[in-house]
């Protein structure tokens, strides 16, 4: 019981700045399973913060401070990534040479448009959620996909082997193969997405399509991963999965 907790607090602070106590080891590998979780821990929490705004401002304000609200809790860590991956994978340079360009902290134009677009699209499908879904569905929605978005990288982390071999962010979670005990959290959203009716069964399509183009777009430019582009499949996945859940279907 002390490993879990252990290994959820550590999961927590890798990927939240959310506080979880003093004193937390660091366990890379152990972590990787909560990462459903602590989307869910996310999604609760924008959940209460989107209920809180909107006693105060319309829709479109609501969306805006709801996507400010996850780049803030996740203290921009995803949105960091997002922009290296791209400053370095439409850089159209070699492979080599697109891991070295995204290790340079500076961000580039790709990684600019790259950034706004990610934002634009998520605060759109927010708004479409928000102004477009019937209540009890739009709050199962702001709840479970954070968690969906966070578990695209358990698979990330599966099916690609790791890009740099001496260092780098995610180095840690890909030195042991990972199995299926790590996707057991990925249970919670897809049971709770039943209760979206013909709305979750498009939810969960569109999350398994846009994890193929994604590790099938790696895989192509790079065939390996690294710990930006972990935060980048995060980043466009949750967008993605907003914008379908607003879509008028159902």
């Amino acid at each position: 019981m002390k490993k879990f907790f252990t290994d959820f607090r550590s999961a927590i602070l890798f990927i939240t700045i959310l506080p979880a106590g003093k004193g937390v080891a660091y366990s890379p590998l152990g972590m990787i399973r909560f990462f459903p979780l602590v989307g869910l821990m996310v999604g609760g929490i924008l959940l209460l913060f989107d209920r809180l705004v909107s006693n105060l401002w319309l829709a479109s304000v609501v969306s805006v401070l709801d996507v400010l609200f996850l780049v803030v809790i996740t203290g921009a860590f995803h949105l960091d990534g997002l922009g290296d991956t791209a400053d370095g994978m439409f850089s159209h340079r070699p492979k080599e040479r697109m891991l070295e360009i995204m290790k340079d902290s500076r961000t580039g134009m790709m990684g600019l448009v790259a950034v706004f677009s990610i934002l634009a699209v998520k605060t759109a499908g927010i708004f479409s959620v928000k102004t477009g879904v019937p209540s009890f569905q739009a709050l199962l929605l702001f709840l479970i996909i954070p968690s969906y978005s966070r578990s695209s990288m358990i698979f990330g982390i599966r099916f690609l082997e790791y890009g740099r071999k001496e260092a780098g962010t995610g180095l840690d979670l890909f030195e042991k193969p990972i199995g299926l005990k790590d996707f057991v959290f990925m249970v919670i959203p897809v049971v709770i997405s039943f209760f979206l009716g013909y709305k979750g069964l498009v939810l969960n399509i569109v999350f398994v399509v846009t994890l193929f183009f994604i590790l099938g777009f790696y895989k192509k430019k790079l065939n390996c991963i690294t710990g930006d582009m972990l935060g980048a499949m995060n980043e466009i996945t949750e967008a993605v999965l907003f914008m379908a859940a607003g879509a008028l279907i159902g």
